[in-house]
């Protein structure tokens, strides 16, 4: 099943099924209005929806519509919490080893999580807006994170990872937004503005053979001005798969319904591939050369990032965003 949320004026939006080739959309209306109402209640709602998917995918909803995803909000356009995991060792590795920072002994036995913002996150067409630097000749160092995320039912207490994973509602497409001038630790909050995630979530039966062990054998492609950044596979080098995360987070709370987990980004050990975050590029050039060579992103810029499905088409619609001035 693939849903969507459109904008209507207000902060939840309307929930859509769209149809599995992203063609054509339906209002859920008389079902539910909302993604966290089906969250909250997935036993009893989501049922309904699959039969209205099968239905739209079989060309005889009555009431389809022609699906455009610039006008949707985020899938889930606001959450309780939302927590981004480093599930790819090699993206902190590169930091360090730029750093000069020695690596630690063993690989970590448990993931890291860090809690992200989740009162607003941005729709997949919606520009990205930043604020210059303090300084008036201070970079904000706009950088991006491509990766994946999924979305969670309600995950007891203490939950293992093989419990946890059977949590995970849908996925989704996600880019986090990072302002790399501002440091790590106590400047969370403002280092790491709105996230955004692809038009389209989908249940994971949508993957097919693709989600595997609690990851995603997909690749993505990441897009800077048109010009190809990074094609990488998300599973092989995931280290800590979906419910392993989902698991750390619920090692001391439940975790409720409609809370997000993200994967970090994909940072693959052979940076053949490209990179999921121009910081990865600039570290590895810096091992190289001595310098990092190239920029971060600048006002104007255009970032398109996306995944394709099993079936060769684009899994959860694309994110494609403009980076643009406050106030310009």
């Amino acid at each position: 099943m693939k849903l969507a949320t459109l904008k209507d004026g207000s902060r939840d939006g309307q929930l859509v099924v769209v149809s599995r080739d992203l063609a054509l959309a339906h209002f859920a209306t008389g079902i539910a209005t909302r993604m966290q109402q089906l969250l909250d209640d997935w036993n009893f709602i989501s049922s309904p929806l699959e039969d209205l998917y099968a239905t739209l995918n079989g060309g005889k909803a009555r009431h389809a519509f022609a699906f455009d995803p610039r006008l949707c909000m985020a899938p889930l356009p606001r959450a309780g919490q939302c927590v981004d995991g480093a599930a790819y060792p090699h993206h902190a590795a590169l930091q360090r080893q730029r750093r000069g920072e020695a690596e630690p002994d063993g690989q970590p036995a448990l993931p890291q999580l860090t809690q992200c913002a989740s009162d607003h996150f941005l729709g997949a067409h919606d520009d990205a807006v930043f604020a210059e630097g303090n300084a008036a000749d201070e970079d904000p160092a706009i950088d991006f994170e491509a990766g994946l995320a999924v979305i969670t039912g309600d995950v007891a207490l203490g939950a293992g990872p093989e419990t946890a994973l059977e949590g995970v509602r849908l996925l989704m497409l996600a880019n986090g937004w990072r302002l790399r001038h501002l440091p790590a630790g106590c400047n969370e909050a403002q280092s790491r503005p709105a996230t955004t995630f692809g038009p389209v979530a989908v249940t994971a039966d949508e993957l097919g053979e693709a989600w595997s062990g609690g990851r995603v054998h997909l690749s993505i492609e990441s897009r800077l001005n048109g010009r190809r950044f990074g094609l990488i596979q998300a599973g092989p080098e995931m280290r800590f798969h979906f419910g392993q995360l989902i698991a750390q987070l619920a090692r001391t709370r439940k975790v409720s319904a409609g809370s997000i987990v993200g994967s970090g980004a994909v940072g693959p050990s052979d940076l053949a591939q490209g990179g999921a975050c121009i910081a990865d590029q600039r570290a590895a050039e810096a091992l190289a050369n001595g310098a990092p060579g190239s920029a971060w992103l600048r006002f104007g810029d255009t970032l398109r990032v996306e995944m394709t499905g099993p079936d060769r088409h684009s899994l959860f619609g694309a994110i494609e965003q403009r980076v643009v001035e406050s106030g310009g």
